[in-house]
């Protein structure tokens, strides 16, 4: 499964449901369950209302079921900036005077707004409130525009990695498990700034006309236990969706969860009911701006060897 809702509602038409729980974003779960696509959940009779309760606010929309909160970071490169104070700021990575070198950012303007205009001062709880005037969406746009010459635009999840082991940017904006997994795993000299970190969830969903509904909740159930919640965690650093579990995780990779309360500081969840009322306008404004970004000397990653 690669996202999206194509296949699941191909397979709802055509009454061949081969598919029995998938896991998605926010939006596609909240989209699928308003399509018809998805079974609504009795959260309380499946889980509980101690579990309930249990759940981060959010993670349990109609038709979904809560597992984890991942997170777009920025990294960098500790080698790049040695012999100098450590950028550990939003405000740090729109800084190419103090904190030379190339940016890369997703090529997609969700999540890169909230963060510009969280380096210009907002406070994280104000972001959306900001962004719903055409005055914060211009604001936000500027302070982007000040580092156009310097952004290399990425796609694919594997970029921002890539990117900073070749030595194409100094820093970048990434998804934290990944980043994570090149410091632990690979031994890079890379480093998190959880400052203007932007969090999202993946639940649990089931789809709509399943042969295995029972099936499909026993192992929601099963899944969605502090334990196994926590375990997962260990393996890979994503937030637990329930609090309970986080307390359970090991000290160390607690430290480098979106959720732990540190990181949580300045972190702004993404608001899909925002973007769904705004993605498209935003869409064709952010791609004028990547052109105009190319214009003054960007770059972006086809072409030398990425995933892409």
């Amino acid at each position: 499964y690669s996202g999206g809702l194509e296949k699941i509602r191909n397979q709802v038409k055509a009454k061949n449901v081969k598919w029995d729980v998938v896991d998605m974003g926010l939006s596609n779960a909240v989209r699928g369950c308003e399509d018809g696509l998805l079974e609504k959940i009795d959260h309380e009779k499946l889980l509980g209302s101690s579990a309930v309760n249990d759940f981060r606010d959010g993670m349990l929309p109609d038709c979904a079921v809560g597992q984890n909160v991942f997170s777009n970071v920025v990294a960098y490169d500790q080698e790049s900036f040695s012999g100098m104070s450590a950028p550990d700021s939003a405000q740090d990575f729109f800084d190419t005077k103090t904190y030379s070198g190339q940016r890369g950012m997703r090529q997609n303007p969700r999540g890169n707004l909230e963060l510009a205009l969280i380096a210009d001062g907002v406070e994280p709880d104000r972001v959306y409130e900001v962004l719903g005037t055409e005055e914060g969406v211009d604001r936000a746009f500027s302070k982007l525009r000040n580092i156009a010459p310097s952004i290399t635009w990425w796609d694919g999840p594997e970029d921002p990695q890539l990117m900073l082991k070749r030595d194409q940017v100094a820093m970048t904006t990434a998804y934290n498990a990944r980043m994570q997994a090149a410091i632990d795993n690979d031994g890079q000299p890379f480093k998190i700034i959880w400052d203007g970190q932007t969090y999202d969830y993946e639940l649990w969903t089931i789809v709509k006309g399943t042969r295995h509904l029972e099936e499909a909740k026993t192992f929601i159930e099963f899944a969605s236990k502090p334990k196994r919640l926590a375990d997962q965690a260990n393996v890979i650093p994503y937030g637990p969706a329930r609090q309970s579990a986080l307390e359970m995780v090991d000290q160390e990779t607690r430290m480098k969860l979106p959720t732990a309360p540190k990181n949580l500081e300045s972190a702004v969840r993404i608001n899909h009911e925002w973007w769904a009322d705004n993605q498209e306008r935003l869409n064709e404004r952010f791609q004028a701006f990547v052109t105009e970004s190319k214009d003054m000397g960007a770059d972006d990653t086809f072409g030398v060897g990425t995933p892409r």
